[in-house]
């Protein structure tokens, strides 16, 4: 089983990157997007289901970023417009073999694999 996520890089604040994250081995029915920042704990960014149904965001990216899911390539995405440097982090993909329950999808404990991450860098 593995997670091959990418996309990550330098961009300036206002731009736009576009993260991917590949799964194989098995499938997933939920995948999210975390982030974690120097000196800071891990973060939820998005999650969604494998059908694509349930997306959910915090409040921190909401309407800058969007995660999306091309079934025929086993590959979730996250758009992310209107960067920030509070965006800078290591962006990780993470799956789960079943879609968690309530509001648990910004759990980081609730994911069962994991990508290795991609650094994104938003300069002002």
């Amino acid at each position: 089983v593995q997670l091959q996520a990418s996309g990550g890089g330098l961009v300036q604040a206002g731009g736009s990157l576009r993260l991917s994250c590949e799964a194989s081995g098995r499938t997933f029915r939920q995948y999210a997007w975390f982030r974690q920042a120097p000196g800071k704990e891990r973060e939820f960014v998005a999650a969604i289901t494998w059908s694509g149904g349930r997306t959910y965001y915090p409040d921190s990216v909401k309407g800058r970023f969007t995660i999306s899911t091309d079934n025929a390539k086993n590959t979730v995405y996250l758009q992310m417009n209107s960067l920030k440097p509070e965006d800078t982090a290591i962006y990780y993909c993470g799956a789960s073999v079943t879609v968690t329950s309530g509001n648990y999808y910004s759990l980081a404990s609730k994911y069962n694999y994991w990508g290795q991450g991609t650094e994104v860098t938003v300069s002002s």
